[in-house]
Order: C-alpha cells, then structure tokens, then sequence
C-alpha cells in the first residue's frame, strides 16, 4: 500500500475557489507561492483561515499549501477554510466530529444577488417621481 504524503481539499465560498494541500510539517502556509501574511494583510482573514486547525488543535503541525482564485480577500479566505478543514478530514475522519460541530465543512451557500433589469441593482430602485 503506498503511503500518501499529503491531503487534498477543495474549499469554495462566494465565487472564489481554493485548492488546498496540506502535509505534516512546521506549520508554514504558502497562499498562491506567497507568504499567508503577504496574501492576507488583515488579521480578521488570518483568523478566519486558522480556525479549523485551532478547532482541531493541530496548529503548527502541518504545512498548507493553497492555490485560490476568483472573488475577494474575504471569499479568498473563507475558501481557503474550507479546504483546510476538508483536507483535515482526509488526513484523519476522527477530526471530522469537532469540524462539523463548528460549522467548517459546511460551504456557505449565500450568493451576490443578480441585478435585476429596470433598476440599478438587485433590490434598490430608481429614485420614485411623482410629477
């Protein structure tokens, strides 16, 4: 049986999607071959990426590599969550329990509302004249 070395999870959130490799290491995460500081300036996001290996209590035992694309920092970094967590469950289903009950593997299914024809966005509306 060939022993795998790393663990894949494929996180989306907003219109972005990230493809995240993890494997047992020092801790270091590299977001599209830039640093995760570089990538992510805001703490907020930093936060928001680290929380599923905080939840699990696996913070600095595995190296992350992620490639993300489409949307903004905030989808960017909720997609990258989202990978981390699936790729977790890979490594061990045992992690899977605490993930869920925090709410990690579930994708976040809200969506930018389309604009609608006759009015200026999705739901605000021309200013109303009366004469």
């Amino acid at each position: 049986m060939a022993v795998v070395d790393r663990f894949y999870g494929t996180g989306r959130r907003k219109t972005s999607v990230a493809r995240v490799w993890i494997k047992p290491g020092s801790g270091r995460i590299v977001v599209n071959r830039r640093g995760f500081e570089d990538f992510f300036p805001r703490e907020t996001l930093r936060m928001i990426i680290s929380q599923p290996l905080e939840v699990t209590s696996t913070a600095g035992q595995f190296d992350i590599l992620a490639n993300v694309a489409g949307g903004g920092p905030t989808g960017q970094a909720g997609a990258v969550r989202h990978g981390i967590a699936r790729a977790l469950v890979h490594f061990d289903d045992k992690l899977r329990l605490p993930l869920k009950k925090a709410g990690l593997l579930t994708r976040d299914p809200r969506m930018r509302e389309r604009k609608k024809y006759g009015q200026p966005g999705a739901r605000q509306k021309f200013q109303y004249s009366k004469r």
